[in-house]
């Protein structure tokens, strides 16, 4: 055992370079950057818009519809302009974003239920988020203006009917079912709670899997390169040692660096969401619909993650068997990297139950594509898809790492290369 565990540490002293650690307190620091501005962004989308208005009209009607914007949360700001064109400049020259112009005779044309076009100028200085939102102000001023217009109208003609109830008569009480559960809600806001919980699982697993098996490939490259593996399988150790230590301190290293991007990442994500939190009512629809995990239900998905990252630190000693230097090591990873990526993305943007009988077993075999879809499992009760998976990927270890120890038992850990690019010698 203390074999074993000096092994470990000396793999794990190899794995955790100055590089590393600059590297990862750089992406934290880029990643809570980023936060800051997405957050500062959506701040700016969120927060109430300024809407310039010239009333070249200046009648009742014009005014009630100016008061009416005010009320409906608009910060209303009336220009004294009364020459469009001059009001178009002067917004121009102060940054305005949105400027409205009630056109003359607007207010008599309304008593005869004949509109004359509001005119509406958009300033689009940048392209960025905020800047993105003006579309979406102009059309919630002229909803709100037709909303207020309309309502009065159908008041004056049918003062005993609600204008609400007359223009929307149909209404729905909508009811979500999920594994014979039923509770009234939005079916779209179910799906949107339960996928920003599942979303971390993805991310976390692939930043792990690419990590760890790349730091394994680097450490086998860097030994081969300085001929220091040759002197470690001339040691009285167990080669099978050798092969579990390089995933234990790989896996371990990889676990911290993944849990320190994840926390760059959430203030990422808390910025660019604006930390929103779910209301009460969405919080009790999840719970009657029993979309929660469970203590259970979480050791169930902690396996499936374990057994992924295991498939791929054997596949990554594998691999590194055939590399010769650090530079092939970096291409040498690609094969995972493709392995990893297609059931990643499938995973995020469909159903793999949808897809072709074909394409489904092909993606089924790959041992990541597993722990991919065990959290929407496991929360819809289908553990049986959940258990043969582990199973599945557990037999792959297996004999994953049955092949890495039987190379490592052999000289071909130190004969085996796979060159990129090179010529072989020609004998003129």
């Amino acid at each position: 055992m203390n074999k074993f565990i000096n092994l470990l540490k000396k793999e794990i002293k190899e794995m955790i370079t100055f590089q590393i650690i600059i590297s990862l307190l750089f992406t934290t620091g880029l990643f809570y950057f980023l936060g800051v501005i997405a957050k500062s962004e959506m701040e700016k989308v969120t927060t109430e818009k300024d809407v310039y208005i010239v009333d070249l009209d200046s009648s009742q009607e014009s005014n009630v519809l100016i008061s009416n914007l005010s009320h409906a949360g608009f910060n209303v700001n009336l220009l004294e302009e009364k020459d469009k064109s001059m009001a178009v400049e002067y917004a121009n020259d102060n940054n305005i974003d949105l400027l409205i112009v009630i056109p003359e005779g607007f207010g008599e044309a309304a008593s005869q239920f004949k509109f004359k076009d509001i005119e509406a100028y958009t300033y689009i200085r940048s392209f960025s988020i905020s800047s993105s939102a003006g579309s979406a102000l102009v059309e919630g001023v002229i909803r709100e203006i037709n909303r207020y217009i309309s309502n009065n109208y159908l008041k004056e003609k049918l003062p005993d009917i609600d204008p609400e109830d007359l223009k929307n008569p149909i209404k729905s009480k909508d009811f979500v079912i999920v594994k014979n559960k039923m509770a009234a809600g939005s079916a779209a806001e179910v799906s949107s709670i339960v996928y920003s919980q599942s979303i971390f699982v993805p991310i976390i697993l692939m930043m792990i899997i690419l990590y760890s098996s790349q730091m394994v490939l680097s450490a086998i490259a860097l030994e081969k390169q300085d001929k220091t593996l040759e002197t470690l399988l001339t040691v009285p150790i167990s080669r099978n040692y050798i092969v579990i230590t390089k995933m234990a301190a790989s896996g371990l290293v990889g676990l911290i660096s993944a849990g320190v991007y994840m926390v760059g990442f959430r203030y990422y994500m808390s910025g660019l969401m604006g930390n929103i939190p779910s209301s009460g009512q969405a919080s009790q629809l999840i719970q009657q619909l029993g979309l929660q995990f469970s203590p259970n239900d979480f050791v169930l998905l902690g396996i499936s993650l374990f057994l992924a990252i295991l498939c791929a630190l054997g596949l990554a000693i594998i691999l590194g068997v055939m590399v010769e230097d650090l530079k092939s090591a970096q291409t040498m990873i690609l094969p995972l990297v493709f392995l990893i990526m297609i059931p990643y993305f499938i995973s995020m943007f469909s159903d793999i139950n949808s897809l072709s009988l074909p394409i489904k077993i092909l993606i089924m075999l790959i041992p990541f594509s597993h722990p991919f879809i065990a959290s929407q499992n496991i929360i819809l009760g289908n553990y049986n898809i959940v258990f043969y998976g582990i199973i599945y990927m557990f037999v792959v270890f297996v004999i994953l790492i049955f092949t890495a120890g039987r190379i490592f038992s052999t000289d071909r850990v130190l004969t085996v290369k796979l060159r990129f690019g090179r010529k072989r010698p020609t004998n003129d």
